[in-house]
């Protein structure tokens, strides 16, 4: 069953209005028939519903909702990416794929070592396309929440962030005693918010490692091999999944 997203003003007395290329995607590429059923889910609340096809216009599908689910496929851990800006491509790659995993928001971040650099009109540019990129991959996946790409920030902002966390984890490949692992092993399993820090293409430098290390965040090491920032990324968030999900 496919699964499309919309917003709660879209939902009146169980009769929900889909808009937009939604409407051309379920006409012309999926070619559903009145009757057939879809998932709807509310972007606001995450909220999911069997929804049974009314009638198409142009402009709008009309459905009504036959059924609430109640299952959620969300994680019961909640993880932050604070990336550090890579090159567009990588930064994409992440985007998609951790949301494939069940990442809750991602912050772009611009270190000392990013290569990239964006001027005010090319951040709005950038953060609608990922966002996009967000959205089609939690459409894939079948999540019940779109992750949020925040607008760019520094080290400053994410240290103003940590309160806000049971933990924030950096991968520094300087770090060789404490690993993923072992902190991952001390954190109670249950409902946890967790902050991750991936450095860009050249590293996180040692500058920005002890600010953080300043506000409470903690390094950990990945392992023996050096990973690149776009597998750093999916690996911390997939190891914090496999601990407290599965």
């Amino acid at each position: 069953m496919f699964k499309f997203f919309i917003h709660e003003n879209q939902l009146k007395d169980d009769i929900i209005e889909i808009l937009g290329e939604d409407v051309n995607h379920i006409v012309n590429v999926l070619r559903l028939k009145k009757d057939d059923n879809i998932i709807i889910c509310i972007k606001e609340s995450g909220k999911s519903y069997i929804a049974s096809i009314l009638e198409f216009t142009k402009q709008n599908v009309k459905c009504k909702i036959i059924d609430k689910i109640s299952e959620t496929v969300e994680s019961n851990v909640n993880v932050d990416i604070y990336q550090g800006l890579p090159k567009a491509d990588k930064m994409e790659y992440i985007i998609q794929k951790a949301t494939e995993i069940g990442v809750r928001n991602i912050y772009p971040v611009a270190m000392d070592r990013s290569i990239v650099k964006l001027d005010s009109k090319s951040e709005i540019k950038k953060i609608e396309r990922w966002q996009k990129i967000a959205e089609v991959a939690a459409k894939q996946s079948k999540r019940d929440k779109i992750p949020k790409i925040e607008n760019i920030i520094n080290i400053e902002n994410i240290c103003k962030n940590i309160p806000k966390y049971d933990i924030i984890l950096i991968a520094y490949e300087n770090e060789e005693k404490i690993s993923l692992k072992e902190v991952l092993k001390k954190l109670k399993n249950e409902q946890l918010n967790i902050g991750v820090v991936i450095g860009p293409e050249g590293g996180i430098s040692q500058n920005e490692v002890d600010k953080l290390c300043e506000n409470g965040a903690k390094c950990v090491t990945l392992g023996k091999r050096i990973l690149r920032t776009e597998t750093a990324a999916l690996v911390v968030l997939s190891d914090i999944i496999y601990e407290f999900e599965l």
